[in-house]
């Protein structure tokens, strides 16, 4: 597969990202005018007309594509230009409904509690834990029945469900409105506020740079007892976020490996044996699941017993840090790499014994289970880093910029994302010009293994440099201690 396993994981991930920023522009709306309850309301609202348009482009005659699969001559069977801009534009809404949900959902959920409580503050880190669980029983429901109901039933049905499932989610949501903790969205723009926390900054960078240290202290003592706290206060929250600039960019690998999920773990275990039975097999889509379960099942152990457990040790209320737990994390994805490159190397062995190396469409005598451990460790890394950098990033911005802080979380899996497709396509480019590529359509001639070996080696090298910046970093608040 020279180029095109190459150019299908790239535009895989490159959509991977593009969607992953989107979250930036629903924080934006949601931080500036509309508050947090209207957005999440209004993404409810847009994923329920996407998922009808999209249920009616898969039912009614006139807007349904034509079936082409069995047609005399499918070259000339094409959809009209209204079927096929009705079809994507049910399918930006749903994107742009992601886009509001995803960074305000989890941010009006953690509101709810009291961050001056030291007992609500340990709700709420537990809170992010179930959160990701719930996402993640979602996510693995939807990959086993509904893609089983719109494969075997029908694509009506397997976007009406959704859909339904959708209108109901708003309706519960808006039976709880008056029991909401709500908070008052301030007047000026995200852009406003930030754009005067950077100009104060660069104010007092200059000052320290043109007036006598004397100055300097006499104008900070003066500062304290006058209408300039406010300045001060722009300054403090501007330098706070500088600091969350080192955590982000060396969370950006993780974000690399994460994507490997969904493209190349996927085409290894096409190659392979996935007989569970004579008569059933399990798609290659569908080991997936593998990651999601893994999350289903460790999250409760963590919450329920390794938090509990740490809190003896550190006598920290949430067990470990955010940045402990996030390094904690990344060690784990350094190792789902090296295991990934090792059931690589023996994939490959096996394929070369069997006499296989030029055969792309047999299958390969190992056993899919091989692929298990690499899909559980990825799952596993998503409970430390994913879920420690969600809430990291909700509790280190200023409070009036929460869904900001979320979205730039997010933002880490979208810029990984485009990270691993410039990787894929510029290592494609190079080693065909010596051969055969690491990503060649063959994959018994291919080199996963050195893919997932590079990403071992500048995983291990971004842990050095985040736990480099997470020894120096300054929380905003102190951590609650028993």
């Amino acid at each position: 597969m020279g180029e095109t396993n190459a150019a299908a994981a790239a535009a895989a991930n490159a959509w991977s990202g593009a969607a992953s920023m989107l979250p930036l522009l629903g924080a934006l709306l949601a931080d500036s005018c509309l508050g947090r309850y209207r957005t999440i309301a209004l993404a409810a609202l847009l994923y329920v007309l996407g998922y009808g348009m999209l249920t009616l482009s898969s039912t009614v005659p006139s807007i349904r594509p034509p079936d082409c699969t069995n047609s005399a001559n499918p070259s000339a069977c094409h959809p009209s230009p209204f079927q096929v801009a009705f079809f994507y534009f049910s399918l930006y809404l749903l994107a742009f409904a992601q886009g509001g949900d995803k960074p305000c959902g989890l941010a009006f959920g953690a509101d709810q509690f009291d961050q001056n409580d030291p007992k609500e503050c340990v709700s709420r880190s537990s809170f992010f834990n179930w959160w990701y669980f719930a996402m993640s029983m979602g996510i693995t429901i939807a990959v086993i029945v509904l893609s089983y109901v719109q494969d075997n039933v029908g694509w009506g049905l397997g976007f009406g469900v959704p859909g339904i499932i959708m209108f109901l989610a708003l309706v519960i949501f808006l039976l709880g409105t008056k029991t909401y903790r709500c908070y008052i969205v301030e007047k000026e723009s995200p852009f406003a506020r930030i754009g005067k926390m950077f100009l104060s900054l660069a104010r007092s960078w200059k000052a320290s740079l043109l007036r006598p240290r004397e100055d300097i202290e006499r104008q900070q003592t003066k500062s304290s007892t006058s209408e300039d706290e406010c300045e001060q206060k722009r300054i403090d929250e501007a330098k706070g976020v500088l600091r969350l600039f080192p955590i982000w960019a060396t969370s950006l690998v993780y974000a690399v490996v994460f994507a490997q999920l969904t493209t190349f773990f996927t085409k290894q275990g096409r190659t392979l044996d996935r007989a569970i039975t004579s008569s059933l097999q399990v798609p290659p889509a569908a080991l997936q699941s593998f990651g999601t379960l893994s999350i289903i099942a460790f999250v409760p152990l963590y919450d329920r017993i390794l938090v509990p457990s740490a809190r003896k040790f550190s006598k920290v209320h949430s067990g470990i840090t955010m940045l402990q737990r996030i390094g904690a994390g990344m060690v784990v994805s350094l190792l789902s790499m090296v295991v990934a490159a090792l059931v690589e190397t023996k994939r490959l062995n096996t394929a070369r014994d069997s006499g296989l190396i030029d055969e792309p469409n047999a299958t390969v005598p190992m056993s899919f289970w091989w692929l298990v451990p690499q899909y559980v460790l990825i799952g596993i890394a998503d409970v430390f880093t994913i879920i420690g950098l969600q809430e990291f990033f909700y509790d280190q911005v200023p409070d009036g910029l929460r869904s900001l802080g979320l979205a730039l979380c997010l933002s880490i899996l979208g810029v990984g994302n485009f990270i691993s497709s410039f990787l894929i396509s510029a290592i494609d480019k190079m080693t065909r010009k010596n051969g055969d590529s690491w990503f060649s359509n063959n994959l018994n001639r291919a080199h996963l293994d050195y893919f997932y070996w590079l990403l071992a080696v500048l995983s291990a090298l971004e842990l050095c440099l985040f736990l480099y910046y997470a020894r120096s970093y300054n929380y905003k608040k102190k951590i609650a201690v028993l």
